[in-house]
C-alpha cells in the first residue's frame, strides 16, 4: 500500500462546483454519463446535488477495450442510456484517468448509441502516464504514482467515496 492521501469526498466537493459553473454555459442542462463503475457513482450523485431532472447514463469500456482478447468481458457493468445521444451535449464523467484507453474505449461504445453535439471529460484525479491523447476538460487533482500502483475510487455503503491505492 502507498502512503498517498487524497480526500475523497473533498475532491468530489471540488468537482460538483467545478460542474456548476461549467452548467452556467449551457442553454439546456447537459446529459452525466459515468464511466462505469467509479464514474457511474459520481455521475449519479452529481445529477442529484445539482438537481438534474434527467437521470445519469452509464458507459461501460468493456466491448470496445484495446486488451478485450487477455480481459474478455470485465465485471465493469453495462451500458445504460436513458436517453437519446443524438444532438445532446453530454459530460463523461470518470474517477481517475491514466493511460486514456478507457476513454477511448467508452467513446467509442457512446458513438455506438448515436452522435452527440459535444462530449466534455470531466475527472475526480488525473494521475497522468498517458498512452493516447485524451485530455480532461476538467480535472479536481493531478497525482503522480509509478505504473506499478493503481487508483481506484470506493464507495461506501453510506454512499461516502474514498480511495484505494494498491500494489499490482
Amino acid at each position: 500500500m502507498s502512503s498517498l492521501t487524497l480526500d475523497a469526498e473533498a475532491l468530489y466537493g471540488d468537482l460538483l462546483q467545478g460542474l456548476r459553473l461549467q452548467l452556467a454555459s449551457y442553454d439546456q442542462p447537459p446529459l452525466l454519463v459515468g464511466v462505469a463503475s467509479g464514474g457511474a457513482w459520481l455521475a449519479q450523485r452529481l445529477q442529484k446535488d445539482l438537481g438534474l431532472a434527467q437521470e445519469a447514463g452509464i458507459l461501460s469500456s468493456s466491448m470496445h477495450r484495446d486488451d478485450f482478447s487477455q480481459r474478455g468481458l470485465a465485471s465493469s457493468g453495462q451500458t445504460l442510456l436513458p436517453f437519446d445521444v443524438n444532438g445532446a451535449h453530454l459530460i463523461v464523467v470518470d474517477d481517475v484517468l491514466y493511460t486514456g484507453r478507457t476513454i477511448r474505449a467508452v467513446l467509442n461504445e457512446l458513438f455506438d448509441y448515436g452522435r452527440p453535439a459535444s462530449v466534455k471529460l470531466v475527472v475526480l484525479v488525473d494521475r497522468g502516464g498517458r498512452e493516447l491523447p485524451v485530455q480532461p476538460d476538467l480535472a479536481v487533482a493531478r497525482v503522480a504514482l509509478p505504473a506499478s500502483q493503481t487508483l481506484e475510487l470506493a464507495r461506501a455503503d453510506d454512499g461516502r467515496f474514498s480511495f484505494q491505492v494498491q500494489d499490482r
